[in-house]
Order: structure tokens, then C-alpha cells, then sequence
């Protein structure tokens, strides 16, 4: 039988605890706060300082972007024979010579280093099934060179695993370039031209090349198999993959000046097919500035934000000036109120 009253049926003994947080004045949000009222005088300084500073930063950006010599020479089609342009696939995969002469003329004088870039259009590095067709671990270490599940349809030949294994190491580009001037041939330096810490941390110095193009069908570069992975720049710069289906990579370096006028002769090999997907190629010579290399697009935007920024300004300010608008009492804000009202 319970005895009467209103006690707690809880035993004796245990300590209710409670779920409130201990006060602070952090859980409280009680911390000091910068909170700014936006007046108009400070909205129209804060869109002037911004037009201020931005539109003569984009001015800079686009005299440093205009100062950037480039060379463009498209010659997927022209180094093409007439008689096999109307099959170009058939005439890329047919054995034979695919020498080409293509000749170039410097508009303007180009301080040494003068990057020799190759670009691709219309081809989409960034595919899903395609940028999963490797393995990094591989790429590392010897240990790992059996593990080929995600390189597939790239993993082996006749059950030997092949390194390094995948579609973008298969589809490495090979078309070759040589240059020369006045029968003098411009060596181009291909020694640095990868990211160092792909060098020293994604590919291992005594990773050697197995396997490699040795089955049908062969989609692109060979590589030395006496030679590490961390030494064969052109592979690293190949498997750092594009965002973009337009896209540049560093094929060398030209360590000399070339000067306004100059006629270069270009020897080049034409083997990579692009024709099967209507890619493009093209051949690029370009020098660099202090922003990188030439793109207009960081100053049009500084100008654009700026000019924006400016018209608000002095629109802000002729609407202030024309109907003025009493700013209320600060006091009545929530955060200035005391909490009991």
C-alpha cells in the first residue's frame, strides 16, 4: 500500500541532473559584438573606396595581361594531307610518316623563357569514368603496381599489370616539335616543367614503366622504361587532368629570345588523333607576365566590379542628397535594449 502525498517516486539517493548547459557567457551569446549600422554615408564610402581601389587594379591586371606575347598555330587539319581529309581517322591510325613543316612568325619580340605549350579543344579530361581510370598508389610505389581494379579497361596485358595503368596514362599526347631559326635548330628545355611536388610526392623514383602500350589498341605516348616515373615530366604533366575541354600543358621551354621578325621553322610530328571526337590542336608560344600567362578575364572583372561599385556610389549619393532620409534611434535596436524590455 503507497503512502499518501505528493512525494517523488524517484529512489532516494539519485541525483537529478539536469541538461542545462553551465552559464557562460559564450553559450549565452553575451560576448562583446561588433554589430555596424549601415548608414548611407558609410554604404556610399564602402562602394567609392571599392571602385577606387578595383578600377586601377583592373587597368594594371589588363596592361600586364596586354604585355604577354602569344603565338597561336592551329595544324590538326593543315598537316593533314588533301588527299586524307576526308578520311582523317583512317590517315592518323595508318602507319607511316606524319612529318609536317609549319612556319611561324614572331610579331613581337619574346624574352627568353618563351613556353611552348600544346592545346586540345573538345576533349574532356575532367570525364568521370575517364579520370578514375588510374591509381595514384601505383604511381608511388612498386609495391602497389598489382593493384590495377580501377584502371580498367587499361589494368593488363596477358595478366601482367601494366604501369602505369588507366585510360590517362594510355591517351598520353605524342605529338613531337622542333624548332629552328636560320637553319640553327632552338633546343627546347623539357627539365622542370611539371609541378615539383608531383615530382617528389606523386610519382616514385623507383616506379619504371611495364607494360606499357604493348597491346592493341595503342592510345597515345610511349614512355622510357629505363626511366623512372618522377623522371618522365611529360607523363606528370599529362596526368595532372583538365577542368575545362579547352586546355593548355607545358610541352618545353625555349631559352632564348626571340626577336620581332624572326621566321621559326617548326618540324612537327603529327600523331595524336583528335580527329575521332573533331578535337582541334594547336601549337603555342607564349611569354609570361608577373599575373602568369595571358588572360584578360582577372581585369575586365576588376574593372566591371569597380565601374558597378562607382555608379552605386554616386547614385547612392544623389538619391541622398535629393531626398534625404532621417536615420532612426539607434536605442531602439533589439541588441541595445535591455532584456527586460
Amino acid at each position: 500500500m503507497s503512502s499518501g502525498g505528493g512525494g517523488s517516486s524517484e529512489p532516494s539517493g539519485v541525483k537529478k541532473t539536469s541538461k542545462r548547459p553551465k552559464y557562460s557567457r559564450f553559450t549565452q551569446q553575451e560576448l562583446p559584438a561588433c554589430k555596424p549600422i549601415l548608414t548611407p554615408s558609410w554604404v556610399i564610402l564602402t562602394f567609392l573606396v571599392a571602385g577606387v581601389v578595383f578600377i586601377p587594379l583592373g587597368v594594371i591586371c589588363l596592361f600586364a595581361s596586354q604585355g604577354v606575347v602569344e603565338i597561336v598555330d592551329r595544324y590538326d587539319t593543315d598537316c593533314v594531307p588533301e588527299s586524307s581529309r576526308a578520311n582523317k581517322v583512317a590517315y592518323i591510325q595508318s602507319e607511316g610518316d606524319k612529318m609536317c613543316n609549319r612556319t611561324i612568325t614572331v610579331t613581337k619580340t619574346m624574352k627568353h623563357p618563351v613556353y611552348v605549350y600544346y592545346q586540345l579543344e573538345n576533349y574532356y579530361q575532367n570525364h568521370r569514368r575517364y579520370v578514375k581510370s588510374r591509381n595514384d598508389a601505383q604511381l608511388r610505389s612498386p609495391k602497389e603496381e598489382n593493384d590495377v581494379q580501377t584502371c580498367a579497361p587499361e589494368d593488363n596485358v596477358a595478366g601482367h599489370p601494366i604501369v602505369p595503368c588507366g585510360l590517362v596514362a594510355w591517351s598520353l599526347f605524342n605529338d613531337t616539335y622542333k624548332f629552328s631559326r636560320n637553319s640553327q635548330e632552338l633546343l627546347v628545355n623539357k627539365k622542370d616543367i611539371s609541378w615539383k611536388s608531383d615530382r617528389d610526392s606523386k610519382f616514385g623514383k623507383n616506379v619504371y614503366p611495364k607494360n606499357f602500350q604493348t597491346g592493341a589498341p595503342i592510345g597515345g605516348g610511349t614512355l622510357d622504361p629505363k626511366k623512372p616515373l618522377s623522371e618522365q615530366e611529360d607523363l606528370i604533366v599529362w596526368m595532372r587532368t583538365a577542368a575545362l575541354p579547352i586546355f593548355r600543358k607545358l610541352y618545353g621551354k625555349i631559352e632564348t629570345d626571340l626577336n620581332a621578325g624572326d621566321t621559326i621553322m617548326v618540324l612537327l610530328e603529327n600523331n595524336y588523333n583528335t580527329y575521332s571526337f573533331n578535337g582541334e590542336k594547336k601549337l603555342v608560344l607564349s611569354t609570361t607576365s608577373w599575373l602568369g600567362g595571358r588572360n584578360d578575364f582577372l581585369g575586365v572583372a576588376y574593372l566591371t566590379v569597380g565601374s558597378i561599385c562607382l555608379f552605386l556610389a554616386v547614385t547612392f549619393s544623389v538619391l541622398y542628397l535629393v531626398k534625404p532620409r532621417q536615420l532612426g534611434d539607434p536605442s531602439y535596436l533589439s541588441w541595445n535594449r535591455s532584456p527586460g524590455g
